[in-house]
């Protein structure tokens, strides 16, 4: 099968195409380039944007917009439908429901109006801001940029809110289920420098300006500077907010009954509250509907405080209701604390939030130009064409390339500049698997053709091995990607190899994995075609994993008997365990152990066991056969593994800190096996005859 990321071909013009998709134009304005849901023109040439691109669903629920599109301008939708709504301020013309006739307005024209400018004279500007009242409610790009000024991080100038790339990627989940009605819970891992805090806060700003009435927030840092920062970005925004939005209320935050942390937006009732983890007392019990949680990873843990206390006090409260929400964000911070695990529990599906995370060559200003293309192509490095692989630009790549020279170590500078979660959290070692590599095994994984468990007539004994059956259960245990053959001509053609965990949820899992080996014998892949992972008694695994055998045309059993035979300080339980399975299925890998005296006959002992020796001989042989594309992996868990598996300071193995290697190394001994010892054909097969006929179960 070979390395295919090492041989993709990188062209010029492929580069091309993907630097026209970066830098596609973009207008919130207009709306023009948005890709957050389905948009349609509208045209009004008499207004401030003559060309709007607005969200389908404004068409399809608003009548104020159904009749725009009908009318063709502003001045055809006074003519055709009227306009009653009260005058401005600022005047005592009153706009009546009848229609008007065609007339010279003293309006402004077209280049002097602005969207967000002071109150309305003319019915056409009254009109104009009608719908702007409308649009903002469905556009949120076009809100932020039109009223929302933030500070330009490239100068000192205060901007427009227009948002970025990386920015529109996380708008688009927050609206996915903010437009379905479901509650807002998101959990972000954030690369350096791309505005994420901003976003969020800007977006629950939205929520509660244009969206919901006393809806109140809390805001909650590792320090209370941080959030004073962020608070900070609000009150900017209301210093530059249009009265005329809030119906001429001035926009602004207004002391409540005298609490320190806590303010009022005046007009909306909306209270927001700061606080942080240093000061956990200042946001205990607080009434809110959102909750932005910034920087999480650095909030301190100690007996008396800890980060899931803090979470629990703040989100408690808060309601499985639309446009609820609790987002928690932070920059990384090794491996093994709260937000790192919550991290992981949402990206397994554990969790009440999404997951999401921006690598950093999704960020505008990270390239440089490129003199040389084929130079760069030629010299590019294993890691660089795995970037490419992912979506980088040659102009990221070489901007990469330039500043990785500021770090004495490659893992510094993929914590700093991640290209994915597992390099933010960095390692404290030295990876082991090529993640070119990895990224290869992952392309043939799948989601299994059956979910349950396996049962036998009784849980242990010769009766555990009868009358073998499948229970369809939806994220159970077992999952089989191909059912066994029902053709029994290949002797040993399925290996089943077991690594032993703990019986508690919080313990390593115990797993069973199943290798078909068909193809081994015309030097092809072997394939993982079944999966058991759980929690359970050790006594009761061995005769699990003998029914999967069992099922597997009486596969060879191999049991990692490391746990078993250290479990017990004179592993007489562990010889009882595997001598007793011994009996009833004949199948089961035995090893040799050195003999005690010379001359004497090696003894046999039931299991592979490991040790410093095998475990670095079972790790060369997953590394050569991701190398030689030897065996094909259908769990995306088992390259994730791969990914977080690293040679410690101390040269010992293991995955990173808060991770698994169970599935992993079940993957290290098959391959082992699989290495040195075929299976044998038992009759002769006919070219043509079906390899694989699968079970009816």
């Amino acid at each position: 099968m070979g390395n295919t990321i090492h041989n993709e071909e990188i062209t010029v013009e492929e580069n091309r195409l993907r630097n026209e998709r970066l830098h596609q134009f973009y207008c919130p304005e207009t709306g023009e380039g948005s890709d957050i849901g389905d948009r349609q023109p509208l045209h009004l040439p008499d207004a401030p944007l003559p060309t709007q691109y607005i969200p389908a669903n404004l068409f399809r629920r608003e009548k104020m917009a159904q009749r725009l599109a009908r009318a063709g301008s502003l001045t055809g939708y006074i003519e055709q439908y009227g306009f009653d709504i009260p005058a401005s301020k600022d005047t005592d013309e009153k706009a009546t429901g009848k229609k008007k006739t065609k007339k010279k307005h003293d309006e402004k024209s077209e280049e002097e109006t602005e969207i967000s400018g002071a109150s309305a004279h003319t019915p056409l500007e009254r009109l104009w801001q009608e719908w702007v009242k409308i649009r903002i409610q469905y556009d949120f790009e076009f809100w932020a940029y039109s009223f929302v000024r933030i500070k330009d991080k490239q100068g000192a100038e205060d901007i427009p809110f227009k948002l970025n790339r990386p920015q529109r990627r996380i708008l688009g989940m927050l609206e996915e289920m903010r437009t379905a009605e479901k509650p807002i819970r998101l959990i972000l891992l954030k690369a350096r420098q791309w505005g994420g805090s901003t976003l969020i806060q800007i977006y629950m700003a939205w929520i509660q300006l244009v969206h919901r009435r006393n809806w109140n927030s809390v805001i909650c840092a590792h320090i209370k500077e941080s959030a004073a920062n962020i608070k900070g970005m609000y009150s900017k925004l209301l210093a530059n907010y249009p009265e005329w939005l809030l119906d001429g209320e001035k926009p602004k935050f207004k002391p409540f009954e005298r609490m320190a942390n806590t303010s009022v937006i005046a007009g909306r009732d909306c209270r927001v509250t700061i606080g942080s983890a240093e000061s956990q007392e200042a946001v205990r019990g607080i009434d809110a509907a959102m909750a932005h949680l910034s920087e999480v990873a650095f909030w301190r843990n100690s007996r008396m405080k800890s980060p899931e206390q803090l979470v629990r006090s703040v989100c408690g409260s808060i309601m499985l209701l639309p446009c609820t929400m609790v987002v928690m964000e932070s920059t990384a911070n090794g491996t093994g604390s709260y937000f790192h695990q919550e991290c992981q529990r949402a990206k397994n599906g554990e969790s009440d939030k999404r997951f999401a995370f921006v690598p950093w060559f999704e960020i505008e200003m990270y390239a440089v130009p490129v003199d040389d293309y084929d130079s760069l192509i030629a010299t590019l490095t294993d890691y660089e064409r795995m970037l490419w692989h992912r979506g980088a630009t040659l102009e990221a790549i070489a901007w990469y390339r330039r500043k990785r020279k500021e770090y004495a170590r490659h893992t510094d500078m993929m914590a700093e500049y991640p290209s994915d979660d597992i390099e933010a959290f960095c390692y404290s070692g030295e990876r082991v698997f090529d993640p070119t590599l990895v990224e290869n095994l992952r392309r043939c994984c799948c989601p299994p053709r059956f979910e349950g468990d396996i049962h036998g007539q009784e849980l242990t004994g010769k009766e555990a091995l009868q009358g073998i059956t499948l229970e369809a259960k939806p994220q159970g245990p077992l999952s089989i990607w191909e059912y066994p053959s029902e053709k029994h001509e290949i002797r040993d053609r399925y290996l089943a190899v077991v690594d032993i965990g703990g019986r508690s949820d919080s313990s390593d899992y115990s797993v069973i994995a199943v290798f078909d080996r068909y193809w081994m014998l015309e030097g092809g892949p072997a394939e993982i075609v079944a999966q058991w992972r759980g929690h359970i008694d050790h006594d009761l695994l061995a005769w699990k994993a003998a029914q999967v055998a069992t099922y597997y045309q009486n596969a060879l059993l191999v049991i990692e008997s490391n746990t078993l035979e250290t479990e017990y300080d004179d592993s007489e339980h562990s010889v009882y365990i595997l001598d007793t399975l011994s009996r009833s299925y004949a199948n089961l890998y035995a090893r040799q152990s050195p003999p005690e005296n010379i001359g004497q006959r090696p003894p046999s002992r039931w299991g592979f066991h490991m040790n410093r020796a095998t475990k670095v001989l079972v790790i060369d042989a997953q590394k050569n056969a991701l190398r030689e594309g030897a065996y094909i992996e259908r769990d995306t868990q088992a390259c994730y593994e791969h990914d977080v598996f690293e040679r410690k300071p101390n040269g010992s193995y293991g995955a990173m800190d808060g991770h698994h290697d169970d599935i992993l190394i079940t993957r290290c001994i098959g391959n082992y096996i699989c290495g040195k010892d075929l299976p044998s054909i038992v009759q002769q097969r006919h070219r043509g005859d079906p390899i694989v006929n699968e079970s009816s179960i």
